[in-house]
C-alpha cells in the first residue's frame, strides 16, 4: 500500500460512518405503523466493523435521520457511539472527538452526500463509496471500489486494517 491515504490510515483509531448511502444503498422502504422504516445492511460490512473493533479501532455512526433499524444494527455490532438526527455532521464529529479525547487526525469518516462535507473536511482520513456525490468524491482521500450498501464499509475496514498491518493475523484467526 502506498500513497497519502494509506499513510493517513496508519494512525486511525476511530472510524465514523454515515448510514444512508454508506451502510445502506440509500433506499428507504417504509413499512407499517410498528416498523415505519426498513433498511438493508450488508453483512460483509458488519464483519469489517467487527474486525476493526478486534484491533481496538472504535466505530461510531453519525446520521441525519433517526431510525430504530439503525439503533438495532448499532447494538448488534457493539457500536456504542450512535448519533442520530444530526444534519450538522461536522459539528457532531467534533463533539464526538472531544468526548473520546481524540485528535481529528485519528479519525476516518465515510460519507456519501453534501451533508457529510463538514465531517469529511474535519476527519484525518476522508472516505466515500464509489457512488458518492461528485463534491464528496472531490473531498475524499480514498474512494471505495464499491457503492454504499454493497461493501463500501468493508472495503474501508480492509483498507485501514491493511495499512496498519493487521490483515495477516486477522485472516489467520479464521483458518
Amino acid at each position: 500500500m502506498t500513497g497519502r491515504a494509506a499513510q493517513k490510515a496508519e494512525s486511525i483509531e476511530l472510524v465514523v460512518l454515515d448510514v444512508d448511502g454508506v451502510m445502506t444503498d440509500g433506499t428507504l422502504l417504509y413499512g407499517g405503523p410498528d416498523d415505519p422504516e426498513i433498511k438493508a445492511f450488508n453483512i460483509k460490512d458488519g464483519l469489517g466493523i467487527k474486525l476493526l473493533q478486534q484491533c481496538s479501532i472504535q466505530v461510531a455512526i453519525i446520521t441525519g435521520r433517526a431510525s430504530p433499524a439503525v439503533e438495532r444494527r448499532a447494538q448488534e455490532l457493539g457500536i456504542t457511539s450512535l448519533i442520530q438526527s444530526r444534519e450538522d455532521k461536522g459539528k457532531a464529529l467534533e463533539e464526538l472527538l472531544s468526548s473520546l479525547q481524540l485528535p481529528a487526525s485519528a479519525s476516518a469518516y465515510m460519507g456519501d452526500d453534501l451533508p457529510d462535507l463538514g465531517a469529511l473536511q474535519l476527519a484525518g482520513l476522508a472516505t466515500c463509496p464509489s457512488n458518492a456525490a461528485d463534491a464528496v468524491k472531490a473531498c475524499a482521500d480514498w474512494v471505495a471500489p464499491t457503492p454504499g450498501g454493497h461493501g463500501a464499509v468493508r472495503a474501508l475496514c480492509d483498507f485501514i486494517l491493511q495499512a496498519q498491518g493487521h490483515i495477516p493475523d486477522l485472516y489467520d484467526s479464521f483458518r
